[in-house]
């Protein structure tokens, strides 16, 4: 299990390969969108579909990783929200924070038209 990243011109992916998204994930995906960040990229997708579970700290990541790339006109969008996760975020009220998509092709299209 990885994250691996894809780049589709302006656009970083970042999917998230893991079941459970824990504190050692987090700590990963806050690495590489920091990175990102610093490489000039303001227009992040997280695709979370290979996720049964994000924990608090996983969920921080996210809202950490927005709110940097908001200071610089950009956007975190979210892909692919299996119940569990999507229940986590409803708890949360993060659903209203973020923009999420049934799928890729739809938040790539978010970006681009």
């Amino acid at each position: 299990m990885e994250i691996k990243e894809e780049r589709i011109s302006d656009i970083l992916v970042e999917i998230v390969n893991f079941d459970r998204a824990t504190i050692g994930e987090a700590n990963l995906l806050k690495e590489k969108i920091n990175t990102a960040i610093n490489d000039g990229f303001s227009k992040i997708i997280i695709d979370l579909s290979s996720c049964e579970y994000i924990d608090s700290t996983f969920l921080g990541v996210l809202v950490t990783s927005l709110k940097k790339v908001s200071r610089i006109n950009g956007d975190v969008r979210l892909v692919g929200l299996k119940p569990q996760v999507l229940a986590m975020f409803e708890l949360t009220r993060m659903f209203r924070v973020f923009q999420t998509y049934s799928d890729l092709q739809k938040a790539i299209q978010s970006y681009t038209g």
